[in-house]
């Protein structure tokens, strides 16, 4: 976005904005200049080549010969509306500041797919890798293979399309890398703070996009300006995750040391676009940068961004990620994406169109503690990240938020630390234990409200989310769960003087059990069709120790010590990643293999055990189910030998898009090619789309049987023969049909019928799974159906 061409017509368009009479001749040119203009996405369908795909004066034509308003404005001033983004390679469209009414009068013209306003998506935010080797069944860890295993391992591009990368990292560094592949059709973008030097065998590619800055009514696109440098640390994270190189001895200020690597092989390339800015991220960017991520090269997409809220999601063609992934999933290019941060209640999973590769997040077996040491002598073993000095050898008093309210604050509001909530007086010298009774304040805000007043630590009570260790970098934290609130509680009321103290944070190895699905993680059934069973898969989520961009200022760890180059942070953020390196490293092994053929052989052979043996499960202590965890954790060295594939196709997603609703008239504009829906589309048809796992958003226990198919692809010996054993709920009758299918040489593929009967189950979601099983490998396939 950088290119003259623009850098002209931003000066142009200012020059002209100068140069306008302050009395206007024409009243439309007032009316118009009152309108609030938003910036709005217009999408139109599949791509061209570039020499004959619709460019910038293309795209200004069509605004001004279907708005009169332009049209009179552009002949009066001579001036021309900016697009501020140009989609033309996998698909085609653009981005633009339109009113309400504008936009309204796009969205009637043949060949405009959607017009939609930018939407804002929200960032979902060493050992993790060594982790997901031992469950996979080898014990100990197994040493990685030496780079010349992975023969095509220097042609897999992961496009990591995030807040931008910190490249002077040691996980970018290029060492023992070879030269770039000659597919890579992308760029290293400057900046006054980014040269193309930066870029390297490692990080091949780096793009950065414009921002459309509001302000109230008055909206405008500055010059493209920017940089590819991440100012937050997320993308440098994240890319580090998916394909950072071996840096030993990393970690976080002692804390997690080891060797810290991406992905499961050394050479992948890493290709950053650079999407966010401050807290938001643009979804037109988003579009963009996948637009260009297609074109340059890469094989799979990494997206740790989504919606805020899935709830309000009413459309996939409304949504940036879920459009530009269609059409790289039409070009052969696997997306994976977080499914966001809102668990653990139901229905908030984001990214769930089926062309997705959605990941929930887990721990690790690692926690990170911190002691709480009372007055009496007392200790609870709460978790947290902190950096403090506070010693054994010193007590400080110790109050609870709500004996500490300011004048006119309820208690209730006190005992939560919300903002604004205590009395310094009060709190000032003193340890404060606070409580989350709901979710309106996050542990950020209280630990902000606490050390604002001036206190010398918090003690949080946080039942839900104690699992998951919160930075709070020197100030003294932890966070422990209800029943240990409750004794230190009892404490301060039964002592006339109570006094505690917070240890520095050690860290915790061989946790059992582990993984779990973190609390924080979204869950099923999607928001848009229960009949496509999401989250996909599991992967590490929680502290996971990888690269950040070194902090100056001096808050930023203990004092004395330099800034840190790795963090720890937890999300389906950083869940996502671990997914993308995992898909690249089978990808490395099988380059002609589809990106369904991946997602597939990931999704069949996920573990659903801990490392106790016992089957996964969540923060609550129940097991897991398939719209908490998706197929399980993945394990990444056992789906490089699947056995059987269930290859999605192209047909697949465009069936899916005629079941969910979409006329013929409507995927004609999507894919410019003659394909016609079938007569009986309909949504409960979803669930027969040939995914690696089976939903039925709505079983009626009246009815007959529900039955649906799947075709298996056989990628393992020539001559092999399966035998399908059934897991279900108790009540819920499954039948497959055939329960023996045999491969040959001349027999690749085979389709069989699940039936699904309700009459004796229970309301609601019932859950289980087919395992399709040879000598060799075990191919199971989860199914979620909902009986009414």
């Amino acid at each position: 976005m950088a290119s003259s061409s623009h850098l002209l017509l931003f000066f142009h368009l200012l020059l002209l904005l100068l140069l306008l009479p302050l009395s206007a001749n024409s009243s439309s040119i007032a009316t118009l200049q009152n309108l609030p203009l938003k910036h709005y996405v217009v999408y139109m369908g599949n791509g061209e080549d570039e020499e004959t795909a619709g460019g910038e004066l293309d795209y200004l034509q069509l605004l001004s010969s279907v708005i009169p308003s332009r049209k009179e404005k552009e002949k009066e001033n001579g001036s021309r509306d900016v697009v501020i983004h140009q989609y033309h390679h996998a698909f085609k469209g653009f981005s633009a500041m339109l009113t309400e009414e504008e936009a309204s009068s796009l969205s009637g013209i043949d060949g405009i797919v959607s017009v939609f306003p930018d939407p804002t998506l929200q960032l979902h935010t060493t050992r993790s890798w060594d982790f997901l080797d031992s469950i996979s069944g080898l014990r100990p860890p197994t040493p990685l293979p030496p780079p010349h295993f992975y023969p095509s391992s220097s042609d897999v591009i992961v496009g990591v399309i995030d807040t931008g990368i910190w490249p002077e990292s040691q996980s970018f560094n290029d060492e023992g890398v070879g030269e770039i592949p000659s597919k890579w059709k992308g760029v290293c973008m400057e900046a006054p703070d980014f040269k193309k030097s930066n870029c390297n065998r490692k990080l091949i590619g780096a793009r950065y996009y414009n921002v459309v800055e509001l302000n109230g009514n008055d909206s405008h696109v500055g010059p493209p300006k920017g940089t590819p440098r991440d100012s937050l640390g997320h993308g440098s994270h994240t890319s580090s995750i998916a394909a950072g190189a071996r840096v030993p001895n990393a970690s976080y200020f002692g804390l997690a040391r080891g060797t810290a690597r991406g992905g499961g092989t050394p050479s992948t390339r890493i290709a950053s676009y650079k999407v966010c800015a401050g807290v938001g991220c643009s979804g037109a960017a988003i579009l963009k940068a996948i637009d260009d991520a297609i074109k340059d090269g890469v094989d799979i997409i990494s997206i740790s961004i989504g919606i805020g809220s899935p709830l309000f999601q009413s459309d996939y063609l409304n949504d940036p990620i879920a459009i530009g992934a269609l059409h790289a999933q039409l070009r052969g290019v696997l997306v994976v994406c977080s499914a966001g941060n809102d668990g653990p209640d139901p229905n908030t999973v984001g990214n769930v169109a089926p062309w997705i590769f959605t990941v929930a997040a887990s721990n690790i077996d690692r926690d990170f503690q911190s002691t709480v040491v009372l007055g009496n002598g007392k200790t609870f073993h709460g978790t947290g990240i902190n950096l403090s000095n506070l010693t054994s050898s010193k007590t400080y008093p110790l109050v609870f938020g709500k004996d500490a309210a300011a004048k006119f604050t309820p208690t209730s509001e006190a005992r939560n630390c919300y903002p604004g909530s205590l009395d310094r007086s009060k709190v000032a010298g003193k340890i404060v234990v606070c409580a989350s009774d709901d979710f309106s304040t996050s542990r950020t805000i209280k630990e902000l409200v606490v050390q604002d007043a001036k206190a010398v630590g918090l003690i949080l009570i946080n039942e839900a989310s104690k699992s998951v260790p919160m930075d709070s970098n020197i100030f003294p934290f932890t966070q422990i769960g209800n029943s240990e609130g409750l004794q230190i509680l009892e404490y301060i009321n039964s002592t006339k003087n109570p006094t505690a103290t917070i240890l520095k944070t050690v860290e915790v190895r061989r946790l059992k059990p582990a993984p779990t699905v973190a609390y924080f993680s979204s869950r099923g059934p999607s928001p848009l069709t229960e009949n496509i069973l999401k989250p996909d898969i599991t992967a590490p989520g929680v502290s996971i120790l990888a690269a950040m961009i070194p902090k100056s200022d001096g808050d930023t760890g203990p004092i004395g010590k330099k800034p840190s180059n790795y963090a720890m942070k937890s999300g389906t953020s950083m869940a996502c990643p671990h997914v993308a390196g995992a898909a690249a490293f089978i990808k490395s092994v099988y380059h002609d293999w589809s990106s369904s053929m991946i997602k597939s052989a990931l999704m069949t052979t996920a573990t659903q055990y801990d490392n106790q043996r016992k089957y996964m499960r969540n923060t609550t202590n129940n097991p897991s189910n398939p719209h908490e965890m998706g197929a399980g954790e993945i394990s990444p060295i056992k789906a490089l030998n699947p056995g059987l594939v269930f290859e999605t196709t192209n047909e697949d997603y465009l069936l899916f898009l005629c079941y969910y609703g979409y006329s013929n008239k409507v995927l004609r504009s999507m894919l410019k090619q003659n394909f016609t829906c079938p007569k009986t589309s309909k949504e409960d048809l979803i669930s027969n789309v040939n995914y690696p796992s089976i939903s039925i958003g709505k079983l009626d226990r009246k009815q007959a049987a529900k039955v649906v198919e799947r075709t298996v692809t056989n990628v393992g010996a020539p001559d092999a023969t399966y035998i399908a054993k059934v897991h279900s709920s108790e009540g819920l009758i499954v039948k497959v049909n055939p329960r023996k299918i045999v491969f040959s040489e001349k027999v690749k593929k085979v389709t069989f019928k699940v039936s699904f009967y309700g009459k004796e189950a229970r309301n609601g979601y019932n859950f289980g799974s087919i395992t399709w099983r040879d000598t060799a490998h075990s191919v199971r396939t989860f199914f979620a159906v909902n009986v009414v």
